[in-house]
């Protein structure tokens, strides 16, 4: 009997240290994901620089990653190897809009207008995989739009504030038909080689785009860009990923919740830029949206989903 009350809590202590090293994990890694938007600002390139060389300098971290972890980066079909093209595209297109509404606006207006994903997530979940469209879920969906319609002081196309929650919305938009395309990805790969995949062909995708910037990139550039790709993006994505050994999915998720307030906060402090009532009301809104959504829908496993595109 004794050892066998040694044996459970020895386990117990093993299990509680397991479960601190997923959150400082899982925390860690959404401080880093919460950062790139920073680099909007502290760079005068334009969103398609930013977003190739975040995904090509993250692309090849992540190669390292997979090689390491010992992760398969066979493509077995062609069927998949086009689904991650399109991912590519689609990861492309969400981070040129997300760095192009920081841009015009402020760190606070894209990040929160990229969380309102989840509305569009609940009108084309039900479409893509057959499933029922619950009326929790569209609750839910109007709250985000009222918390989006709070974030401009007034709808202004002129306003940059308006510009941005634009923007912004259109890289929501971009990320929930990433998730879709994702979610049947990560069912068939593992996690790294789909993000891996993900990430090199979004650099290929902006590329094009890149070059046709008429502005020239500087020696602090090329660093800042490595900084952003290899621990803004390869890193966190890492983490993120390395965390689900140790935490539920759901748990993930949940804690996601706080990126944009992770990311508000540093531009607090590193940019000055401290949102106002109005903003924070409706960032308030979006985000209890969100974090309710995440915690009262469950997977078909008894987990709720990770959707974590870094």
């Amino acid at each position: 009997m004794a050892e066998e009350s040694q044996l459970q809590s020895s386990g117990a202590r093993s299990s509680a240290r397991e479960r601190r090293i997923g959150l400082w994990q899982i925390h860690m890694a959404v401080v880093l994901a919460s950062g790139p938007g920073l680099f909007a600002k502290f760079m005068s390139v334009n969103p398609a620089v930013l977003t190739c060389g975040r995904t090509f300098f993250g692309g090849v971290s992540l190669i390292a990653a997979a090689l390491l972890s010992g992760s398969s980066m066979r493509i077995r079909r062609a069927k998949d190897l086009g689904l991650m093209m399109i991912s590519g595209a689609l990861l492309a297109a969400h981070w040129i809009t997300f760095f192009r509404s920081i841009q015009v606006s402020t760190v606070a207006i894209g990040l929160l207008s990229v969380s309102s994903f989840p509305l569009f997530l609940t009108v084309l979940e039900p479409l893509f995989f057959r499933e029922r469209l619950r009326g929790k879920d569209v609750v839910l969906g109007v709250l985000v739009v009222v918390g989006l319609a709070l974030v401009p002081p007034t709808f202004d196309l002129g306003n940059n504030v308006t510009q941005g929650v634009l923007w912004g919305v259109g890289s929501a938009l971009a990320y929930a038909f990433l998730s879709l395309v994702s979610r049947s990805q990560v069912q068939h790969y593992p996690a790294v080689s789909v993000v891996l995949y993900q990430q090199l062909f979004a650099s290929l995708c902006s590329l094009p785009f890149a070059l046709q910037w008429a502005g020239s990139t500087t020696e602090r550039d090329l660093w800042l860009l490595l900084l952003l790709g290899v621990v803004f993006t390869g890193l966190a994505q890492w983490l993120a990923v390395a965390s689900l050994r140790h935490l539920r999915a759901y748990t993930t998720g949940v804690i996601f919740g706080l990126e944009p307030v992770y990311g508000i906060l540093l531009a607090s402090v590193l940019l000055g830029e401290v949102p106002v009532l109005r903003t924070i009301a409706g960032g308030a809104l979006i985000l209890g949206s969100v974090v309710l959504a995440s915690i009262t829908t469950e997977h078909p496993e008894g987990r709720t989903e990770s959707l974590t595109q870094l």
